[in-house]
This record gives structure tokens, C-alpha cells and sequence, in this order.
């Protein structure tokens, strides 16, 4: 595959929070035609999401927060999601049990990997590896609701599980990777 593409020459627009840059390639197509692509791409690095339920309770938690570019698109600006954030030098699952206790208060016990997914990678470099966790009364440590220097201000919901499934079908829920989750959660209990 490396023969059919050769990059020729990468510019960075941007280097803030994430680093923007342009690429031109060309690209052998399979009828041997050189064809030249540019196109934007947006790094700021990979993630990790964890999607946290109660065994006991059947139920899940799951935050609310602020998305500018949900808003700038039209939609309505607080998402539903499961806890998430960039790997930040940390492996994913340590990213996954990092970003739940400080989401959501809880110390996730039993996490398990369920797959890595690129969420957009027509234009986004991330990858984000996504985890299962249990929680209960004795994983709570603190109250939760993100690191305000992150500029997060989160909400905690538990919701019973079937009613967070049921959200993806009432467009409640928009988020891919806590569709991917709960769907996954849902393919799980279906089997046992």
C-alpha cells in the first residue's frame, strides 16, 4: 500500500491545542493514474473513553458537558457522553480509570478493552481506545465534575442502562463513542 501513496509535502497552520496541518500527496490509483490530494488534518493526539456500569443496579454513568463545535453546528451545545480524554503520556486504560474518577467520582474496578476506533479519520488523527468499566458504591471517591483548569464543568447522570440505550434511537445521544459503548454493553448482557 505504501507504493500507492507519496506525500510530498506537509504545512502547519495551526499549533495551539492541536496541530492543524495541510498534506499533499499523490496517490496511484488502481488503474496506475496519479491522482494529487491535499487535505486538512487536526492532531491532538489519542484517547481513551470508558463507559461505566453497575452490575447490581443496571445502571450506567455518564456526563454531560459543553461542546463548542456541537453548538457551531447547529446542535444543541450539551452532549451526553460516557468519560473520555486525551492519553496525555499515560497508557489508555490508565486514561480511562484517570478520566472516571475525575469525571465522575468514581474509581472504576474490572475494566475491560473493547476496541480502538478512529472517530473521524477523514480529517482527525485520533484514535480512541475504548473500556468497560464496573462501578458502585465502593469505587465512589469524590463528588466528580471534571478539572475545572480543563476548563470541564460536568454534570454526573446515572441513568438506568435500558433507558441510556434507548437514547440513541431518540437522538438524545449523539456521541459515537458512547453509542459505540452502550451498544457494545448491549450486545454483552444479550449474550450472558
Amino acid at each position: 500500500m505504501p507504493e500507492k501513496i507519496v506525500l510530498l509535502d506537509t504545512e502547519i497552520l495551526s499549533d495551539d491545542w492541536g496541530k492543524l496541518s495541510r498534506v499533499t500527496l499523490d496517490y496511484r490509483r488502481d488503474d496506475g493514474k496519479v491522482q494529487r490530494l491535499s487535505r486538512e488534518i487536526y492532531d491532538h493526539g489519542n484517547a481513551a473513553a470508558i463507559l461505566l456500569y453497575n452490575p447490581e443496579t443496571g445502571s450506567v454513568l455518564l456526563v454531560r458537558q459543553f461542546r463548542y463545535p456541537v453548538m457551531a453546528n447547529g446542535d444543541p451545545a450539551f452532549l451526553l457522553e460516557v468519560c473520555a480524554g486525551l492519553l496525555d503520556g499515560d497508557d489508555p486504560q490508565t486514561c480511562a480509570a484517570r478520566e472516571a474518577l475525575e469525571e465522575t467520582g468514581h474509581a472504576p474496578r474490572d475494566i475491560v478493552h473493547v476496541s480502538d476506533a478512529y472517530m473521524s479519520p477523514g480529517s482527525v488523527t485520533e484514535k480512541v481506545s475504548l473500556f468497560l468499566g464496573h462501578y458502585g458504591a465502593d469505587t465512589y471517591r469524590t463528588a466528580g465534575g471534571g478539572l475545572e483548569q480543563e476548563g470541564e464543568e460536568l454534570e454526573v447522570v446515572e441513568l438506568p442502562f435500558e433507558t441510556a440505550f434507548k437514547m440513541i434511537g431518540t437522538a438524545e445521544l449523539t456521541d459515537a463513542k458512547t453509542i459505540l459503548l452502550l451498544q457494545h454493553l448491549a450486545l454483552t448482557l444479550a449474550a450472558q
